[in-house]
């Protein structure tokens, strides 16, 4: 034990110290719980539902003309000399 420590110091940060990681464990069991009780309501309650698309909606591109291009690209050497 340090000298220039006293026993009440010690003793606080051991206690910060147990309190710390038993609310850490107590909050992991909590989200697991949670996490595990929120998808057994969601299969309940939601079985009637058709299934949703799991990818999204096509990517749309644009053709730039010559004129456009050249703007953007001075837009974007303006941008990057800040």
């Amino acid at each position: 034990m340090p000298q220039h420590v006293s026993v009440y110091q010690l003793l606080g940060m051991t206690f910060l110290v147990l309190v710390t990681v038993a609310w850490g464990i107590g909050l992991a069991v909590m989200l697991r719980r949670g996490r595990v009780e929120a998808a057994m309501w969601r299969v309940q309650s939601l079985s009637g539902l058709p299934h949703q698309r799991q990818v999204g909606p096509e990517r749309e591109s644009v053709e730039l003309t010559p004129v456009e291009q050249d703007e953007f690209a001075g837009l974007v050497r303006r941008l990057s000399d800040r």
